[in-house]
């Protein structure tokens, strides 16, 4: 299975604790945060990831070299300019062999059942999967909506305070869908899923309850640091 992980932000919310190299390198002890995140994915069956980078992209490169001490094949997409969410996936394209692949945020560490996620894919013949995640208030964020394991809606904002589910930030894509992004950058979030969710293609996902942080901010950099202190956070 195939990976690609997103990488190319700028990650101007962390520059204060993380200034000297891309935010999914953000040191968690010894360790840059995104190593997790590879881990957890090998852990998985993933043998084969594509860094999709950007802002001082070849600090990831010079990390994690060819792959090969974590078992997996490593390539690297450098985007001149930031692409947007679904403009980097385009520009890895060439280099993504699977039929169906992984993309996740490399800044974002979520447990999921990555063998359930891709057994709907293949059962359902999905275009496309996502994982979306349970909040308590939903108002916060654009709405995500499944029945019945199929997607029925997405972003949809709301004033109203309550728990739903939202974007999850991990989507398992056939490659065919590549041919559709247009060049130059675009979000996959804002433009291509509401579109083809409007075309009528094959989105479906679940819902997933495991342990989910994003760095973004300082505060979450320290919590997830410290939970991996606690040992809470463990691949090793």
């Amino acid at each position: 299975m195939q990976a690609v992980l997103l990488a190319g932000g700028l990650g101007t919310r962390l520059r204060s604790v993380v200034s000297d190299r891309p935010k999914p390198m953000a040191l968690i002890g010894d360790k840059p945060f995104m190593e997790y995140v590879v881990l957890e994915l090998v852990r998985h069956g993933v043998d084969s990831i594509i860094f999709a980078v950007g802002y001082k992209g070849s600090m990831v490169e010079e990390y994690f070299k060819d792959g090969s001490a974590w078992g997996i094949q490593v390539s690297y997409a450098y985007e001149e300019e930031l692409l947007g969410t679904a403009g980097a996936i385009k520009n890895a394209g060439s280099q993504i062999q699977s039929d169906r692949f992984l993309v996740l945020n490399a800044d974002t560490f979520y447990r999921i059942d990555y063998s359930r996620l891709m057994e709907l894919g293949k059962e359902r013949d999905l275009d496309m999967a996502l994982v979306l995640r349970e909040v308590p208030d939903v108002s916060r964020y654009g709405q995500a909506v499944l029945k019945d394991g199929w997607l029925t809606s997405f972003n949809e904002k709301t004033e109203e305070k309550r728990r739903g589910t939202i974007n999850g930030g991990i989507y398992l894509l056939r490659r065919d869908l590549l041919d559709e992004i247009p060049e130059g950058k675009v979000s996959l979030e804002q433009e291509m899923i509401p579109k083809w969710l409007s075309e009528g293609k094959k989105l479906g996902g679940l819902v997933s309850g495991g342990y989910f942080i994003d760095i973004g901010i300082p505060e979450d950099y320290y919590r997830f640091a410290e939970d991996v202190r606690r040992g809470e956070v463990n691949l090793w």
